[in-house]
């Protein structure tokens, strides 16, 4: 659900980057008062694991279509919802200018769409409440599905309002809205299943974790983080080196639903001004587009995608890209710990 800067206007473009901006200092601020150094290392390793699943779109059955996990519960539920914000942030960041998945004018509105809703007001609205002070494995999987699907519903529909808000689009509000919330109806099934198991195998593993933890209530002394942190380490080795073969090539929701109402996924760019900027700019530093090798100009006709796509630069793309997010998000929570003894001395 990656928005490309095609459907975007300027002024929707940058009004997105303000509120995320905004989001992102109020995260910090937040994180500096109540940040447990016992989870940084869990934040970047999180990070990376969120950056390796994304590349895994799997196929919705019947539909032509395929959905790729977004991450957002997951990093609400285990860091709470400034430092899960903050990672989403760097995620998105990594893929936008270094992958060219999503447009940087759309970042703004990439991270609104799926940072802020499972972050700040689907984890404390609905997780939450439905879970309470329970350690109840039912509940805590059927709140982490629920929420799942309510905030990748929400990130949909804001998708289509940020559309029509811009108005540089032919894509009718109505068609439109009807093809993208059912489509992401079923991805969030999907999504809710994969956020639920692997809270239910941290529960297992650390439950002050999900239980929250904070400067008040941290990590548990004596109880390193060690086993969770080389389950995470190992899932996203072998899902950014290897299961990133074998990803959907079908078009994704969004993309499929474009698809079916223009005839084509692909949009007209606008050809000056900042979009024009913008995407300049991500062809320079986008060194591994679209999760591969960048194409040699021999003027040959692009083949059939492959699957599964057995190829270097695709676990390159994963291994590489989780890597930086890694090294990211480390130097994001190290900076806050930072400010934050600076602030107490």
């Amino acid at each position: 659900m990656h928005m490309a800067d095609a459907l975007l206007s300027p002024a929707v473009g940058t009004t997105l980057w303000t509120g995320s901006a905004a989001v992102a200092a109020w995260a910090s601020r937040k994180l500096k008062r109540q940040i447990d150094e016992g989870l940084i290392p869990l934040m970047g390793v999180l990070g990376a694991f969120i950056f390796a699943a994304q590349m895994i779109n799997f196929t919705i059955p019947g539909t032509g279509s395929s959905g790729h996990l977004g991450g957002g519960m997951i990093l609400a539920i285990l860091l709470g919802p400034p430092a899960a914000f903050l990672v989403m942030a760097s995620v998105l960041t990594v893929q936008a200018l270094f992958f060219a998945d999503g447009g940087l004018l759309a970042l703004g509105c990439n991270l609104w769409n799926l940072g802020f809703y499972p972050c700040c007001l689907v984890y404390p609205l609905l997780y939450k409440p439905i879970v309470g002070r329970s350690r109840s494995p039912v509940r805590i999987f059927a709140a982490s599905v629920l929420g799942s699907l309510v905030a990748l519903q929400l990130g949909a529909f804001s998708v289509v309002l940020e559309t029509l808000a811009s108005g540089i689009s032919e894509l009718p509000f109505a068609a439109f809205l009807w093809l993208m919330q059912p489509i992401h109806l079923a991805i969030g099934v999907v999504e809710g299943v994969v956020t639920g198991g692997i809270v239910l195998y941290i529960l297992g593993t650390r439950p002050e974790i999900v239980e929250g933890v904070t400067a008040s209530r941290p990590v548990a002394p004596g109880r390193p983080l060690r086993k969770a942190l080389i389950a995470l380490g190992v899932m996203t080795l072998v899902t950014g080196g290897v299961l990133s073969w074998f990803a959907s090539t079908l078009p994704d929701g969004l993309e499929w639903s474009i698809e079916r109402i223009t005839g084509s996924a692909e949009l007209v760019q606008a050809e000056g001004g900042i979009t024009r900027t913008l995407r300049e700019l991500q062809e320079k530093t986008a060194f591994l587009p679209d999760y591969s090798f960048k194409a040699g100009g021999d003027g040959k006709a692009e083949a059939a995608p492959a699957w599964p796509a057995i190829e270097t630069g695709t676990s390159a793309a994963g291994l590489i890209g989780s890597g930086i997010v890694l090294g990211i998000v480390g130097l994001i929570g190290f900076g806050i710990r930072t400010l934050r003894r600076r602030s107490h001395t």
